[in-house]
């Protein structure tokens, strides 16, 4: 009796090591095994979310995971620079087939003090910025920039840790008390000596963010820009391609691809942006930071891009050529924090797609994501109505002065005459959804129709850049 084998005969990549083992390593994962390819981990953590989809090796089996896997990639920037460095070695020395991002990529990427200076450097324009590293240099820089400033830690902190926001003189002494341990290495964020980087505020009108892969041979592809919304420093709400930046593409994409082949970046790399003005009146980009990962501003990409972000930086590591980024269909992606919802009530809603990360509930812990596809572009606003009165923890999603709010109420009026089977008031509702969404459409610069043109039933046409 013979076997089939496997893999192709020309497929000497087989297993892809990853180092991490969250819910990005098992999004990449998820890719993977389409493609022909097993994934195995690098995670303490026995329970991880991606240990569903491959065996995980403990920091202390680091000689049995090196051994198992072919080629490398990564999920986490802060992962250990020295474990990446040695697996770029033996890749230089052709015992293994790549370690990819490089170590620079991290480098940069762990150090906001190196990631802002390189972004100058490539004349990629920033907010003001200052490194401090006393009392008196913390003095300075607020002198300089002028209040408010933000304060961080140039090393360790995500999802808003690691900051404070300095608004009058009386906060300065608060401020460096609180962060000033990270200067000297004893921080509870770093544990590595570092100066601490203060920021002027600047005033924007959102957060935006562009996702892009980068293969092996030098090919850059993008997908659009997207615009996030945060909640308590935690992203809270993905709109995917964000409504009225395509003059700012070309801005967002020179600076991905500068910086991308500057460091000679291999796989999927995220740059957050704010949406300013500049000295005439016109908007302009102003960088924020880079994850040099699969991101969460990208999950969107799984339903609604013609190749998934993980898909890509799947392909980019393996060397297999890239797929195309181009939006199928708009789309708005929610995390879910601390506590799962309803699934059957997610479920009920046209065009949800709901990923379970598998992971133990905990206040404000990402442990899932929603992306919303209605097949109606106009029914999008309403959807996410209907899904934000079911979330466990809104994310302050149903606080904002929108027309989000009618929606929802709106929503909420549906599901009431909808059980009372009352035909009469499901037409009123309807009325009222139309009105809105007119007045809506007055308040803002580029009404959210412009996205993608409204169909009756119908699918709509991919989104061009």
């Amino acid at each position: 009796m013979t076997t089939a084998n496997a893999y192709p005969v020309t497929q000497t990549i087989r297993t892809i090591g990853i180092l991490g083992g969250g819910q990005l390593g098992m999004m990449l994962a998820q890719a993977a095994m389409p493609l022909g390819y097993q994934c195995v981990f690098l995670e303490d953590n026995a329970d991880c979310p991606a240990g569903l989809y491959g065996r995980v090796y403990t920091s202390e089996q680091l000689e049995d995971f090196i051994a198992a896997a072919e080629v490398f990639t990564l999920e986490f920037e802060n992962t250990p620079t020295a474990t990446v460095e040695r697996l770029a070695k033996l890749s230089a020395s052709q015992q293994k087939q790549g370690m990819f991002p490089p170590p620079i990529a991290l480098e940069i990427a762990q150090d906001r003090l190196k990631e802002k200076q390189l972004f100058n450097d490539l004349d990629i324009a920033t907010v003001p910025f200052k490194a401090v590293s006393s009392l008196a240099d913390l003095q300075q820089a607020c002198s300089t920039l002028g209040l408010p400033i933000v304060l961080k830690t140039s090393r360790g902190g995500y999802d808003g840790k690691g900051q404070y926001v300095i608004k009058e003189q009386s906060d300065i002494a608060l401020a460096w008390q609180e962060l000033k341990a990270a200067v000297s290495g004893d921080g509870r964020l770093t544990s590595l000596p570092a100066p601490l980087i203060a920021e002027g505020f600047i005033n924007f009108s959102r957060e935006v963010s562009i996702i892009a892969a980068r293969g092996q041979d030098g090919t850059v592809r993008c997908y659009d820009l997207v615009e996030n919304h945060h909640y308590q420093g935690v992203l809270a709400k993905t709109q995917a391609p964000a409504v009225g930046t395509s003059h700012l593409f070309a801005q967002a994409q020179s600076s991905m691809t500068s910086l991308m082949n500057h460091l000679d970046y291999v796989g999927v790399m995220a740059l957050e942006l704010f949406v300013t003005k500049d000295e005439r009146g016109n908007d302009y980009l102003l960088a924020n930071e880079i994850a040099p990962r699969v991101h969460n501003s990208g999950h969107w990409s799984i339903e609604g891009a013609v190749t998934s972000q993980f898909e890509n930086h799947i392909r980019a590591v393996v060397g297999l050529p890239l797929g195309d980024t181009d939006n199928i269909h708009p789309v708005i992606m929610l995390n879910v924090l601390g506590q799962y919802p309803d699934t059957k009530a997610i479920m009920a809603i046209d065009g949800a797609h709901y990923h379970s990360y598998h992971k133990a509930e905990r206040e404000d812990r990402k442990i899932a994501h929603i992306t919303l596809m209605p097949n109606d572009v106009a029914d999008l606003e309403l959807a996410l109505a209907k899904l934000i009165t079911i979330m466990p923890n809104k994310m302050g999603l149903d606080k904002k002065p929108s027309s989000l709010l009618i929606n929802q109420a709106i929503a909420e009026l549906v599901t009431d005459t909808q059980s009372n089977d009352s035909q009469q008031e499901q037409s009123s509702a309807a009325e009222i959804v139309m009105t809105s969404n007119n007045a809506d459409a007055t308040k803002t610069a580029e009404p959210k129709t412009t996205t993608k043109p409204k169909s009756t039933k119908q699918p709509v046409n991919k989104v061009k850049k």
